[in-house]
């Protein structure tokens, strides 16, 4: 049976995070509001959530539908993924650090999101450009390298080598900061400039899942949508600056 991934059409998003697992894995998935027809499209997500039972109601996409199981939250849905699609340790104590490094990528991908909703969701980002342009650069100054430098000194210190950011094979969270490193580049090319030579070990982890036969299918196909300024990760030129 094939898992059911549901998420807002035209944009990576959260839902990337996901993707990019079943990919890799060569998992047989449906991207449930990218097609049409009965039981598809957005209208399908929202009569889900409105219909979930008692027991299980999402506030928000990505979710993940396996069988009767309903699954919400990028870090939760991976650390069910884990052990299915072979991207998570066998050890049952690694895999909760694994979790715990993976929550952190979502404090992180949180605010990436708010260097241009710094107030709220609910106002275009053309209401709130001079407060977004002092958070960004905040951002870039403080956040970025503190995120960056963790997960590099993370791959430093693994003892089973650089190449994974946890023991000695590849893991979702290698395929989450090949998308944090992605999205990145794309919305601050600047601050980005010369990141390889600060964060080496994760510039080599970025280049080695961009090699990935799965992957690099993935990204050359139509089922990779581009990055755009209707996702997280956005690119304005007036919030980008030199790190």
């Amino acid at each position: 049976m094939a898992f059911e991934l549901y998420y807002w059409n035209g944009i990576q998003g959260r839902g990337e995070f996901v993707r990019l697992a079943l990919e890799e894995a060569g998992a047989v998935y449906i991207d449930v509001t990218r097609e049409s027809g009965p039981g598809r499209g957005t209208g399908a997500m929202m009569r889900l959530m409105r219909s979930s039972s008692e027991s299980h109601i999402p506030f928000a996409p990505p979710l993940l539908k396996d069988g009767e199981l309903i699954i919400s939250h990028v870090a939760n849905i991976l650390f069910y993924l884990g052990p299915k699609l072979n991207l998570a340790p066998k050890d049952e104590g690694l895999r909760y650090v694994l979790n715990g490094l993976q929550l952190t990528i979502t404090d992180f991908v949180a605010e990436v999101h708010d260097t241009h909703h710094p107030i709220a969701t609910s106002l275009y980002y053309e209401d709130q450009k001079e407060e977004a342009k002092a958070r960004s650069a905040e951002f870039i100054r403080e956040r970025v390298p503190k995120f960056l430098g963790y997960f590099e000194r993370v791959l430093q210190q693994n003892p089973k080598g650089a190449k994974h950011i946890l023991g000695d094979a590849l893991t979702y969270a290698d395929l989450s900061l090949f998308q944090i490193i992605e999205g990145l580049n794309y919305a601050f090319p600047k601050a980005m400039d010369g990141y390889e030579e600060k964060y080496p070990a994760l510039s080599a982890l970025h280049d080695a899942v961009a090699a990935r036969p799965n992957i690099a299918g993935y990204l050359k196909s139509e089922r990779r949508i581009p990055f755009n300024e209707d996702g997280i990760f956005r690119y304005y030129p007036e919030l980008d600056r030199a790190a």
